[in-house]
């Protein structure tokens, strides 16, 4: 099983980062330049397991509930915005982050102790990622570029053309969403291109309570 530890916003938190989201999103068509993830996959990365064996799916479960029940429940928003890579759109997170960075480096020290893959991705910026830069977007050509030069896909730029995926960054950097308690962590199982439009599908193998 592939598998990660994560955190989940409630539904009236992704109802308000949906509403947001359809002010700024394009409408449609073959120059949209995000694949934007399902709803259902909103979620905030605690840590990566990669693929490990059943029998340590079932250590993973068992510590992962015991780190829940030695951690605090702890408050959280959505809010801001900004793109890795020019690869990656995500909405940010405020409110007690130390907490949330806390329950990440738990939750990857139990899984270093299994022996599961190493999840080398800082885990210092928590975020949830709304969407993923379609082939061919590609930020502004550079400064003395010959006029009408090509990037990835064939897409041409003139000079000062505004990134497309940087514009719905900067669009969504003001983005303020209500406050909610972190009261669980989930033990998720990820199937890559089982889910909608190509993308991985989430299977919760288990969830505990924040506080025991």
């Amino acid at each position: 099983m592939r598998l990660f530890a994560a955190v989940w916003p409630p539904a009236d938190v992704l109802d308000h980062l949906d509403l947001a989201l359809a002010a700024v999103r394009p409408r449609g068509g073959p120059e949209e330049p995000v694949r934007w993830t399902a709803r259902d996959a909103w979620h905030l990365t605690a840590a990566f397991y990669g693929a490990v064996p059943d029998a340590l799916a079932d250590d993973l479960a068992a510590d992962l509930e015991a780190l829940a029940g030695v951690t605090a429940p702890f408050e959280l928003a959505l809010r801001g915005a900004g793109v890795f890579s020019h690869r990656t759109l995500w909405v940010g997170v405020g409110g007690d982050v130390d907490a949330m960075s806390r329950l990440s480096a738990g939750a990857r020290a139990v899984g270093d102790a299994l022996g599961a893959r190493p999840d080398d991705r800082p885990r210092n910026r928590p975020h949830l990622t709304v969407g993923r830069a379609r082939p061919g977007s590609r930020p502004p050509r550079r400064r003395g570029a010959p006029h009408g030069a090509r990037g990835p896909g064939g897409r041409t730029a003139a000079a000062g053309e505004p990134d497309p995926v940087d514009a719905l960054a900067q669009a969504l950097a003001v983005y303020d969403g209500p406050a909610w308690q972190v009261a669980a962590v989930t033990l998720v199982e990820s199937r890559p291109g089982e889910g909608r439009g190509g993308g991985p599908l989430y299977r919760t193998v288990g969830e505990w309570a924040l506080g025991g």
